[in-house]
């Protein structure tokens, strides 16, 4: 990916939100962005690149629409929209093309996706599709579903959103506690894409680390008072703070054991430590609050002996009373292996392993496999890495697997 490349990469999610608020529409947006990086394309590597690039976007994608718009004037909706725009009738416009709100547009966006009158399925969905810029494979990879399910699913919730005329803005403090959740979540995703990319050449994706932090924080500043948008950032720092340490020079997947831990940032761990302990004080815990529980246990340990994982057993225990999920119950599985042996993890896994989403999940099968050769049982390790790899998008994963079965040969 060339320079130009990752600069519109970049400058996508914020550029979309202050279209998607200055037009009102995701797909008039979308058209509209699309149009501004083509021209990016042609223009920037004669003229370069503009010191603003999302303000040099926003303004070309407005400006594109204002001519479609004008070509349409016949309509009575497209002569009003005109009109917002031609005369300026947005207070905000200028200001966020000299780039100032853009935090705000993209968490009114987190939010305007996150409105109660759309599944949650199609909340989350459309929020990753348009503030992330994750793809419809991506998407339906964190959702365990097809593409073609989950553009379905992204379709009703434009739709939605449009029949109903949505609005666009930040909902009033009544109304949080509808959308709250969802747009954790949201932010959640963005987080674990960016943590363990479903697919490409790389393991990880920081800019949607970084952006999920950033989100993060905003989040923790407006919402002071839910102990769980606390746990959620605190999650997310202790989580990234071993991102040096999980790839080598070469670029190959180190695994947890195996990382140098004073690689490990003491900075990030320290303040998610810190925002664990504040949330738990509250006495109102949850599922973000148990896996930064979970995280910080993991960052305690200075050598990988040192872990505690029956404990880490028990938080994963705890954490599926309020998620129950067969992701977690794998994960408590790993936690039991290491604290009470192989064979009973292998057992807990024998309790998911019909799932068809399981079936279909690269890290379930990767995991029995790593149990399975724990119990000197190498042959089906080895047939449970074949289909770990069979199923993996990502190229540094697929590396690690090849690397494992041929070490079994």
């Amino acid at each position: 990916m060339n320079r130009l490349e990752i600069v519109l990469k970049a400058a996508y999610p914020r550029a979309r939100a202050t279209l998607v608020r200055l037009l009102g529409d995701f797909d008039q947006a979308e058209d509209a962005l699309q149009e501004a990086a083509a021209r990016a394309i042609r223009s920037w590597p004669e003229r370069g690149m503009p010191d603003n690039p999302v303000a040099w976007l926003i303004r070309t994608g407005r400006n594109h629409m204002i001519d479609v718009i004008r070509h349409r004037a016949v309509e009575k909706q497209h002569a009003t929209s005109f009109a917002i725009l031609a005369d300026q009738g947005d207070p905000h416009a200028d200001d966020a093309i000299a780039g100032a709100p853009i935090d705000d547009d993209l968490l009114r966006l987190v939010f305007t996706c996150c409105h109660p009158a759309l599944t949650s399925e199609g909340q989350i969905a459309l929020t990753l599709k348009t503030v992330a810029g994750l793809t419809v494979e991506e998407i339906g990879r964190s959702f365990l579903v097809s593409p073609s399910t989950m553009e379905k699913r992204l379709t009703r919730a434009k739709a939605k959103i449009r029949q109903d005329r949505i609005p666009y803005e930040v909902p009033a403090q009544a109304q949080l506690p509808a959308r709250l959740d969802a747009a954790l979540a949201v932010v959640y995703l963005i987080f674990n894409e960016g943590y363990k990319a479903s697919h490409g050449p790389d393991l990880m994706r920081p800019r949607l680390c970084g952006e999920a932090i950033r989100l993060g924080r905003i989040l923790a500043r407006a919402f002071r008072d839910p102990p769980e948008v606390t746990g959620l950032l605190a999650l997310m720092l202790l989580q990234h703070s071993r991102a040096t340490a999980r790839i080598d020079a070469d670029g190959e997947i180190v695994p947890l054991d195996d990382q140098d831990r004073m690689l490990w940032n003491r900075e990030l761990i320290v303040e998610g430590q810190s925002l664990v302990e504040k949330s738990l004080r509250r006495g109102q815990p949850g599922s973000y609050q148990i896996q930064a529980a979970i995280a910080a246990v993991h960052a305690q340990a200075t050598k990988p002996a040192e872990t505690d994982w029956a404990q880490i057993a028990i938080l994963y225990r705890q954490l599926e009373h309020y998620q129950p999920s067969p992701v977690i119950t794998l994960n408590r599985a790993v936690a039991v292996a290491r604290s009470e042996g192989p064979a009973a993890g292998i057992a807990l896994l024998q309790t998911i392993e019909g799932l068809p989403s399981m079936q279909a999940y690269h890290h379930f099968h990767g995991a029995r496999a790593a149990l399975l050769l724990e119990e000197d049982r190498p042959a089906e390790a080895k047939l449970a890495f074949e289909r770990a790899l069979s199923l993996t998008k990502n190229d540094r994963e697929r590396a690690f697997l090849e690397k494992r079965i041929k070490n079994l040969k």
